[in-house]
This record gives C-alpha cells, structure tokens and sequence, in this order.
C-alpha cells in the first residue's frame, strides 16, 4: 500500500480522501490555489503545496506542477478525486509517466470511455440498449440538420468529450438549430478544449439510474448497485438515493453485469459508473460512461458498508477486488442531498461571499460531507458545492424523513444557499410517492419555489417555533434589565399562561403557551388544539432551534428580527409576527411588496468573467433577450434585457471579471 500520496483537489471530495487515507495510516499531500490557502482540505492534510492564483488553469487545472509538487514531496501515487483533472487522460498519462500512480483507469481506458462516441460503439457492441441517434461527430450544420430530420425533433445536442451538463441542448425544432449548435461547440471548446459534438433523440422526462462498477487491474468486474440521480438542475444532480424505485431485481442484475461486460471491455480498472436514463415506459438506455468517483457515491457506501475510496486505492496499489459478485448486499435506502451555493429563485445563479455561520446537520445515521466552516470563502472561481448530507434507513420513507429533519438541522450563512429548495423538494408528495424524472424541478417548481403547499400541521409547527423563540428571547430580555433586589413577579416552579398572537399573511393563530419558569415542559395550544412541547436547548447564536412537539424531536432554522421572526422548517421558509394580546391592537400592518424601478442598464446578477457580448451600440433588443453570457462556478449564464429598448452602450468586453450589480450595458430611452 502507498505510504503517501497527493490528492490533486480541493473541498469536500479532498476532505473525504484525507478520511480514509488517515484511517489506513497513509500520509496526504494537498494542493491549492493562492485563495485556497486557509481552506479546510489544507489544514486536514499532512503537507500542502501551494499551485498558483486562484484561476484553475493556474492551480487545480496545472498538470505539470501538480505532478512536480509530487514527486518533490516524495509521492507514490495522485488521487484526481472528481472534476478538475480527474477525467482527463492527458494528466493520468503524465503521473504514469513521471512513475507516479494515478488512483483511476488507465489514461487509454479513459479516453476510450470518456469519448462519448467511442464509448456508444463500445455498449453497442456489448449489447447495451442505445438511444436513437448518429453514431459520429457532426462537423457542419448542414450534416446537424440532416441527421436531426433523420431522428426526429426534440434532439439533444452532446459535447463528444465530457460530461456534467456542460454543453447539452436540447433543440425542439430547426429553428432553434443553428443557434444551439453554436452554443453547445463553444461551450464544450471552453470545458474541455474539444468541441466536437453528436445528435441524439431527446428522451422526454426519463429516469436518470447510474451502476456503480469497480473493475481490478487482475481482469475482475463487480458492481456494487444502482443510484437514482433523477432530480435534477442544469443537467447537474442535487438529489440522489440508492436503490431505485424503478428498478427491480432481475433488471438490476441484468443491467449491473452488462455495465461490468462494458468496463471489461474498455480495459477499465478503478471506479466507473455506467449511467442509463428510463423512458415513460421504463425502457432502459445506456447514456454514458464516467471514469472516476461519482460525487454521489456516499449513497452507495451506506447501502454497501463499502469505502470505495478505499477499494480506489488499494485497486491502483495491484489489490486484487476483495468480493464478489455474489457476496456484495444491498442493504436499505440512502438519500443524498447537495447543499450548493446558488439562488433558486434567481434560476440558480451562482452566490458567493463568505460563510458567516455554519451549522453541519445533525441526525442518527446522517453523514455530512462538508468543505466549509464559518470563515470559508466561496468564490467564483470553483464549483458551487458546499457540503452533501446522506440519511440512511432500512426504508426510503424513513431515508428521506430522516434528511429532511437533518436539513431542518443544517444552518449555512453569508451566501445564498439551495438548501431550503431541495428540503422542500424531499417533502413534495410526488418526490414521496418515488414519482421521479429529469423533468421533475420544470414540473413541480415555479419561479424557484416549490409549488406544494405546506401541509397544515408544519405550520402550525412552525408557529409553536415562533412563539418558542419569542417568548424565550424576551424572557432573556427581561431577565437583563430586572434589579439585582426581589421583585413581585411569578413564584419559580409555579405556572404561568402566556397568550399570543402569530399572523402570516392572511392567516393567524392564537396561541396560549402555559409552563413554568425555567421549565423544558410547556403546553402550546394553537387555535385551541393543545401540544406537549419540550425545549431542551435554544442556540440562538447558530439560529437554530430543537423542539420535542408532541414526543417528535424537530429543528427548525430561525431568524429574529423585533416582532418579525423568520422560521424555516421543511422547505418552507416563512416570516411570522408574533403579539401579545394587549399588542395586537397597536400591531402594524405589514408593508406590500414594492415593485422595483426599471433602470435603462443592465446590471450583473453575479460575480463571474465575461464569456461574450451578444449586443453593439445601436442594437434594438427586445425584454428577455440574451444580451451577455457570463461564467461562474463552472457555471455559463445568460443575463437578459430586462427592457425593450436600443443599446446606448456596452461596458464590458469578453475576458473581463465583473461583481454583483456592475452594470454591463445602458439603454437609450
């Protein structure tokens, strides 16, 4: 085994390789960017080895001096962990050559799989279910709409050489072909250096079900199950669960050897996943290929008992595979869960800044993958993923009930965060039922915001939150400012009755909370309908909040702020006045909402770089209009005319980086 080794990444995934290396006695070397140098992953690592500026081309992307960091460090072997490097064959062929070990596939087999093209006619041959399309790249438009005629619209357009999302449209008609094309090229030129894309039909709404394979260097395959990667944004994942609903066992043991024959065959060594996506009619296709850790893979090492970084190395060190087929069990449900930097009602633009507050999520048989503590800097530079949190049980409803109460759990501040969205999500009846697809976000979301209404006794969780947090706070209050002497005031240990009033909206209750000073054990009754409430700990600091309601522990995240305290809890996230009764006639009424002014720019939504500028001076633009393409968190985003109107002028030029508000274009009147 390797006495040390360099993990050429950063965040969450290097943290997790530090984990497991720690455990098996192996010494870690980290790397990082000028920004990175306080982060996590380098104060966890043995040694660490600055790379250069933040950019990635200069540090996590800089082949050379990430191979040189190890040899000087005296390494046997590069971990690439996922993104950045790790699908790249050109670097696993410079650590092979330098007489390093690269913890993955050999740099042919990487190639081979990666090549989105390569890797069809590869499953064609081993007999995977393929998807309609044309077999080659396309090199001119004239040869995309011939074959789009061929297949038949909606086509989906896909980048040759990668994967994650990047560079995929889907093109409904011919129309929009031309455009798409040129997009989907520049776009996959831009992640990785190879714009060569294939056509495909586009399957509508389908299952997103991956296999996970590990193969050894002795010509052994196994697989270790499914994931359902359904729920998707942007094509990019941020809920996982294994196993599937969709998939029974004869089709899981078929699928699961075919995707070994497949790795078998590529000469694959390592761990690899082979992804399918599931039509309406649960016909099965293979999609493609990844070659290296999946950052999904926590839910597969909870149904397994598994580390798979683990069989990673030992599978690079010539460890032959240490099961079976026949001895891997499945057992139980795994829900994962990525918490990311980015704004749903913003259509999940990237957020940036510095984490203020941090609360990891709390729960039996939670595990929290996490690259982030209070002071971490999240810039634009990198990928938006903050932490992952996976919840384990012998069912999935009990899975997915026991992530979302860690979520209720989990606390992030200082950046905008999804993490209320995908808690909402996990409460969505048809998300419950296991009613999944690629499409679900475009199907049950409206403007970022879930479209199931919270059920009645969440909110009435919620007030009792409320009220909880006030009452207390105030208690505090009065606490601070009560003379050192005796006063008249309630005997301790006799109780005492409370009356409320909490509105949101439309809608109030009244609430008469009765317990005794310095007591856990409160009676909260809301509109009449009594609840035994516990409170066993109050961490206002952190905003976040335990109560036992009726013998359930719950959490809830709470913001306090006067009369107004904002409590979230299940996806919902809501701002409730809570009054006494001798207050509630003197309460204010709350302000409407106040439609912004429409300026004649038009301003940065996001900290990024400048990819194009689709507009001159002069131009007549239309309001939605594409006017600039900007990248951040390897993330492009089209920021639109927010008028109808004529371009003034054009601020910004391609290549430039740009911050939140900055205006990129003005508009003549």
């Amino acid at each position: 085994m390797f006495g040390r080794i360099l993990i050429a990444n950063r965040g969450e995934i290097a943290l997790r390789i530090i984990a497991t290396c720690r455990r098996m006695g192996i010494r870690t070397v980290a790397v990082h960017s000028e920004i990175d140098a306080r982060a996590l992953h380098v104060q966890e690592a043995d040694e660490s080895v600055l790379l250069g500026p933040a950019s990635a081309l200069a540090s996590y992307l800089a082949m050379d001096r990430i191979v040189e960091a190890a040899l000087d460090r005296g390494c046997e072997a590069i971990h690439p962990g996922y993104g950045f490097l790790s699908e790249d064959p050109r670097f696993a062929r410079r650590v092979r050559e330098a007489g390093l070990v690269f913890v993955g596939p050999s740099p042919e087999a990487m190639a081979l799989v990666g090549d989105k093209i390569a890797a069809r006619d590869l499953a064609l041959r081993t007999g995977l279910p393929l998807v309609p399309g044309c077999p080659h790249p396309l090199a001119s438009s004239e040869e995309v709409r011939a074959a789009a005629r061929e297949v038949g619209f909606p086509v989906l357009l896909k980048p040759a050489a990668g994967g994650g999302g990047k560079g995929m449209r889907v093109v409904r008609s011919e129309a929009d072909l031309e455009r798409a094309l040129a997009a989907s090229r520049d776009e996959a030129r831009k992640a990785f250096g190879d714009d060569r894309v294939f056509l495909e039909r586009y399957v509508a709404d389908p299952r997103h079900v991956e296999f996970q394979i590990m193969a050894d260097l002795h010509g052994h395959a196994i697989h270790l199950g499914e994931r359902e990667c359904s729920i998707q944004r942007r094509h990019q994942k941020i809920i996982e669960e294994a196993p599937s609903v969709a998939v029974g066992e004869i089709q899981r043991r078929r699928m699961g050897r075919l995707s070994c024959e497949l790795a078998l065959a590529a000469g694959y060594a390592g761990a690899g996943t082979v992804e399918f996506i599931f039509d309406q009619d649960g016909n099965a296709y293979f999609l493609e290929m990844n070659a290296r850790l999946q950052v999904e893979h926590p839910v597969t090492e909870a149904v397994t008992g598994l580390d798979l970084v683990e069989w990673q190395l030992r599978i690079a060190a010539g460890e032959p595979l240490p099961l079976r087929q026949e001895q891997v069990e499945l057992q139980g449900w795994a829900v994962e869960a990525r918490i990311c930097a980015e704004d749903p009602s913003r259509e999940f633009l990237p957020s940036t800044g510095m984490i203020t507050r941090y609360a990891a999520p709390r729960g039996p048989n939670v595990r929290v993958d996490s690259g982030i503590a209070a002071g971490s800097l999240v810039s634009f530079f990198y990928d938006s993923l903050l932490l992952k949190v996976t919840a384990r049980a012998p069912t999935r409803p009990a899975a997915v009930e026991s992530l979302v109460q860690a979520l209720n759990a989990c606390h992030v501040e200082g950046v905008v965060t999804n993490l209320d969205f995908v808690n909402a999500l996990l409460n969505h009846p048809s998300f419950v039922k296991g009613d999944l697809s690629t499409g679900f976000i475009d199907a049950h979301t409206e403007g970022g915001r879930v479209t199931a209404p919270a059920r009645e006794e969440h909110l009435v969780a919620m007030v009792i939150a409320a009220v909880q947090v006030h009452h207390h706070r105030q208690a505090i209050v009065r606490d601070s400012l009560r003379p050192s002497r005796p006063r008249a005031g309630p005997t301790p240990g006799t109780p005492t009755q409370h009356r409320y009033i909490v509105k949101c909206g439309e809608r109030s209750w009244g609430v008469i909370l009765e317990g005794s000073p310095g007591s856990h054990d409160w009676t909260c009754a809301v509109d009449g309908a009594p609840h035994a409430v516990v409170t066993p700990e109050f961490e206002f600091y952190r905003r976040r909040l335990r109560l036992g309601i009726d013998g359930v522990p719950q959490y809830f995240r709470t913001e306090y702020q006067d009369h107004f305290i904002r409590v979230a809890f299940r996806g919902q996230a809501l701002t409730l006045e809570v009054y006494t009764l001798r207050e509630w006639g003197l309460a204010p009424i709350m302000p409407g909402p106040v439609e912004p002014a429409v300026e004649n720019v038009l301003r940065c939504p996001m900290p990024g770089l400048v990819v194009r500028v689709l507009a001159e001076p002069g131009d007549a633009v239309y309001r939605g209009q594409d006017l600039v393409a900007i990248e951040s968190m390897k993330m492009e985003s089209l920021v639109p005319s927010p008028l109808d109107g004529r371009v003034a002028e054009v601020r910004v030029r391609a290549g430039q980086a740009v911050e939140t508000g900055e205006v990129l274009l003005s508009f003549t009147e």
